[in-house]
């Protein structure tokens, strides 16, 4: 008889839980995962997917404008938000089933409900305690609002997915990529849309060139960018709108206001405080290399430890844990060369480090950089343009990063992300024949240096 009820328990069902438990099960594990709210987390429900999937509907605006260029003579009858809305319900629902199956497929107990820690090997489940030799903590994020008159009336990125109706007009306040993503959905779907960043330029951290590229695309569509702009309260207006007032004294009436200023890390109510589990300043899980928290039998993965707030690095941490827990381990995650997309319109595409970045480093760097209109624009008299950009180590002659804004940037930048974290040469770029007519090859074909 086992000292345990399981190897390792499992709390929340989001991406790198999941990819943990299933890995697990499958190398002999005992497993369960509780789970309280929706099957794959935030980005299965009211992140990526749904994310991309409202991009896909909102940019078939642009397309059939495009189309025209093209003579094709397109009639519609407007956009319905209740069929997008209800057919991405579908979808989800279906990832929903599958994310339980591949859990039950794999061996895993599927728990629904809320989960406690009472200690470092006790799990309380409905009124249940489990006992188990490993606990992980999955349990993501969630979007933070800022304290400020009348908050309670603002949405955030949650709420945004499965809204009764558009709104005419909507404040959206933030200047991180979730933002900028969500006010591009609505600007694309006919919605009066305003931006409002409490700083100069969004996307802090992103290579300065993306960041003012990005900035004038966006201008030249007609969205209303509000820079050093500052939110001070909001108030029902009586008619279902709401009145805003920033910093400058202006108020303002708004049918929405919708609050992307971030995410925290989900660990209110855990019952962490019965373990030696230590938190960081914004409530993060501290964790070693193993993703071992304080407390040695429980460990956090994915953005609860608030390090880098992607699926795909869940997924991969996840799997290490797995492999370091039952097998016979793996490599470590690397984290110096993640490729990212934002899922703007123009949407970004960006892997490695970004020009000033580079400089701070210390590197002599070199750029390499190209701005035009891709090819499918020829016939538009207004035309979207394309940024691509290398930052290159003069002295070794390596690509420390590529950066991109413009169409298909994530899908061009996956194939770049292989190249940089191998540690591809500039010169290996130029040996590469481009495929022609591609805005891809633009990568491969730029010689001369801009700095």
């Amino acid at each position: 008889m086992t000292e345990f009820d399981y190897d390792l328990f499992v709390i929340g069902a989001g991406s790198g839980g999941v990819r943990c438990a299933r890995i697990s099960a499958g190398l002999g594990a005992r497993v369960a995962v509780a789970e309280e709210r929706y099957m794959g987390g935030t980005c299965v429900n009211v992140g990526c997917v749904p994310k991309k999937l409202y991009v896909y509907g909102s940019h078939v605006k642009e397309e059939l404008e495009l189309a025209a260029t093209y003579g094709w003579d397109v009639d519609t009858r407007g956009f319905d938000w209740a069929t997008l809305r209800e057919n991405k319900v579908k979808e989800i629902t279906r990832l929903n089933g599958i994310y339980r199956n591949l859990l039950s497929n794999a061996g895993v107990e599927v728990l629904d409900g809320r989960a406690v820690v009472r200690g470092p090997h006790q799990v309380e489940v409905g009124g249940k305690t489990y006992t188990a030799q490993h606990i992980l903590i999955a349990t993501g994020g969630w979007p933070y609002k800022p304290d400020l008159p009348g908050i309670e009336h603002a949405i955030t990125s949650n709420e945004f997915f499965d809204l009764d109706a558009l709104p005419g007009r909507v404040l959206v306040v933030g200047g991180g990529y979730i933002a900028i993503e969500l006010a591009c959905i609505f600007h694309n779907l006919g919605v009066d849309t305003v931006l409002s960043y409490r700083n100069e330029l969004f996307l802090r951290g992103f290579d300065g060139d993306v960041r003012q590229h990005l900035k004038a695309e966006l201008l030249k569509k007609g969205m209303d960018l509000r820079f050093n702009h500052q939110v001070k309260r909001i108030d029902p207006a009586g008619d279902g709108r709401f009145h805003v007032a920033d910093g400058a004294g202006q108020v303002e009436a708004y049918d929405l206001v919708l609050y992307a200023t971030g995410r925290v890390p989900k660990v209110e109510g855990l019952g962490l405080e019965s373990t030696g589990v230590e938190l960081n300043a914004k409530g993060a899980v501290l964790v070693d290399e193993h993703y071992r928290t304080a407390e040695p039998s429980i460990f956090a993965l994915g953005d609860v430890t608030d390090r880098v707030q992607l699926t795909p690095v869940a997924l991969a941490e996840g799997m290490y844990l797995a492999h370091h827990l039952f097998g016979d381990g793996r490599q470590p995650v690397k984290y110096d060369a993640i490729p990212t997309a934002v899922f703007t319109q123009p949407p970004i595409g960006t892997v490695g480090l970004t020009e000033e970045a580079a400089r701070e480093q210390g590197y002599a760097v070199q750029v390499f950089k190209s701005e035009f209109a891709p090819m499918k624009y020829s016939f538009a008299q207004v035309k979207e343009r394309t940024l691509m950009k290398l930052i290159v180590d003069a002295d070794s002659d390596r690509v420390l990063g590529a950066h991109m804004v413009g169409p298909d940037a994530g899908e061009i930048i996956q194939g770049i992300g292989i190249a940089v974290g191998m540690g591809a040469t500039k010169a290996q770029f130029d040996q590469t024949i481009g495929i022609h007519p591609t805005a891809a090859e633009e990568f491969v074909t730029m010689r001369t240096p801009v700095g």
